[in-house]
């Protein structure tokens, strides 16, 4: 078995941080259908502006939504720039073979493109 790449939102903006809640990411619905991520799936976080690292769960969002929650909001403010990646167990011999999906977006997490 391998782990691979199954989703990536690259380029998101954080709109805003939530220190009070529970914990997770929320994440603009749309975004998440579009990279194929589900509510409460394990998600990696990139944070482009500080370097910070760290994986939390998704939770669906409204239009443009990017709300880091509980502890995470720790890692990132408001307009910094992050990647949200997700992964899959697969076979060796389908590892190969993997075509992740990809969401390009604009400074408003508006869908640019998908790959």
């Amino acid at each position: 078995m391998r782990v691979v790449l199954k989703s990536k939102i690259h380029r998101a903006r954080v709109t805003g941080a939530n220190i009070d809640y529970e914990g997770s990411i929320t994440i603009d619905k749309k975004l998440m259908e579009a990279a194929d991520i589900l509510p409460y799936e394990r998600v990696e976080v990139l944070n482009i502006n500080n370097g910070a690292r760290f994986d939390t769960y998704a939770i669906e969002g409204e239009k443009g939504e990017i709300c880091l929650n509980g502890a995470a909001a720790r890692l990132g403010a408001k307009g910094d720039i992050i990647i949200l990646l997700t992964y899959s167990y697969v076979e060796d011999k389908e590892a190969h073979n993997i075509n992740p999906k990809l969401v390009y977006v604009d400074e408003k997490n508006a869908i640019i493109k998908t790959k």
